[in-house]
């Protein structure tokens, strides 16, 4: 799944999977908006059939926050 959702967030963002870890900031390292942002969540949302609620989004900082938040759900691949 963590494989998965690094090809999700590069793709989005144009960048090689090779330049993520679990560290990466949106803002920070790869300058994404809060539209960017929603897109990202659409599509994993869309990819893993949930539905992150709002306060979640707030938190969502780094590619390892989106990570442990999808590893947290009880989802049957």
């Amino acid at each position: 799944m963590k494989d998965r959702i690094l090809e999700i967030i590069a793709e989005q963002f144009n960048v090689k999977v090779e330049d993520l870890d679990e560290d990466t900031n949106f803002v920070d390292d790869l300058n994404v908006d809060s539209i960017e942002l929603l897109e990202l969540v659409m599509t994993i949302e869309d990819e893993f059939d949930l539905e992150l609620e709002d306060e979640v989004l707030e938190n969502l900082a780094t590619v390892g926050d989106v990570i442990d938040y999808i590893d947290a759900q009880d989802l049957d691949e």
